[in-house]
C-alpha cells in the first residue's frame, strides 16, 4: 500500500489566521558628502570625475605592397631578361651569330652607338637555343668592356697629349704637345713649363706636328722659335 505524506500540523504549530508579516529590511543611512566630513572620515576613494573625451583614433589606409614580377624593367634595376641585359649604364645582349648559326653576346654604353666588345655565346644544354644571361655573366662582360673601354682611353690620351723632359745648359724643361681634334679647326698647342712649373710659353702648332727631344730642345735654345708654327 502506498504511503501518503500528512501535512497536517499540530494546532500548536499552525500559523495565525491572516496576512503573514514579511520581514523589515534595514534601510543603509545615506552617507554624508565628503566635503563635510572631517579628513579622517573621508571616504576612501572620491566620487570618480567625469571621464574626459579622447580624440577619435584616425583611420589608417591599409598598405598594399606591390607585386613582385620577373624581368621587370625600372630605373633601380634595368632590364633583366635572357637575351637582354641592362644595369648601371650597360646594355649586354645575346644576338645571332652573322657568320655561322651560333650566338654572340655584345655589350655597350647606354650612350654610344657602337658595342665595346662582341664575342661568341655559348648555347644552352639543348645545343640550339643560346646560354640566358645572369648576373654572374652580366658582370664578367661589363669587367672585360671596363678594361677594353680603358685601353682604348689611354691610347687616345698617348696620341693627344705627349710630354717630354729637355734639359738644356742651364735649366730643365717640360714640354707638352696636345692635339685639339676640332672638326672645323683641327690643330695642336705647343708649351713650355720651367723647372718650377710655372707655365713660359704657348705656341698653336699644325695638328701634325712632330714632337721629339730634339725639336723641343731646338726650341728652347732658339727663345721659343719653331719652323712649325700655324699661322692660320
Amino acid at each position: 500500500m502506498s504511503q501518503q505524506m500528512s501535512f497536517e500540523f499540530a494546532q500548536g504549530d499552525a500559523p495565525p489566521p491572516g496576512r503573514i508579516p514579511r520581514a523589515t529590511r534595514k534601510r543603509s543611512t545615506a552617507m554624508p558628502p565628503y566635503q563635510t566630513l572631517a579628513p579622517h572620515q573621508l571616504p576612501l576613494a572620491p566620487p570618480s570625475p567625469r571621464l574626459e573625451t579622447r580624440p577619435p583614433i584616425k583611420p589608417r589606409i591599409p598598405f598594399t605592397a606591390p607585386a613582385s614580377t620577373q624581368n621587370s624593367t625600372d630605373s633601380a634595376t634595368g632590364i633583366r631578361e635572357a637575351r637582354l641585359w641592362s644595369e648601371n649604364g650597360w646594355t649586354a645582349r645575346v644576338i645571332k651569330n652573322e657568320d655561322d648559326d651560333g650566338w654572340a653576346v655584345e655589350i655597350r654604353r647606354d650612350n654610344k652607338s657602337e658595342p665595346l666588345l662582341l664575342a661568341p655565346w655559348n648555347t644552352d644544354h639543348d645545343l640550339r637555343n643560346p646560354r640566358p644571361l645572369d648576373q654572374s655573366a652580366f658582370n664578367g662582360l661589363v669587367k672585360t668592356a671596363s678594361e677594353i673601354q680603358q685601353r682604348h682611353e689611354q691610347q687616345i690620351h698617348a696620341r693627344l697629349h705627349k710630354r717630354l723632359t729637355v734639359s738644356t745648359a742651364d735649366s730643365q724643361w717640360e714640354v707638352t704637345l696636345e692635339i685639339v681634334p676640332d672638326e672645323y679647326e683641327a690643330h695642336a698647342l705647343l708649351t713650355a713649363f720651367d723647372e718650377h712649373g710655372e707655365l713660359i710659353t704657348q705656341e698653336r702648332v699644325a695638328p701634325d706636328f712632330k714632337l721629339t727631344a730634339a725639336v723641343a730642345q731646338t726650341w728652347i735654345e732658339s727663345d721659343f722659335r719653331h719652323p712649325g708654327r700655324d699661322e692660320s
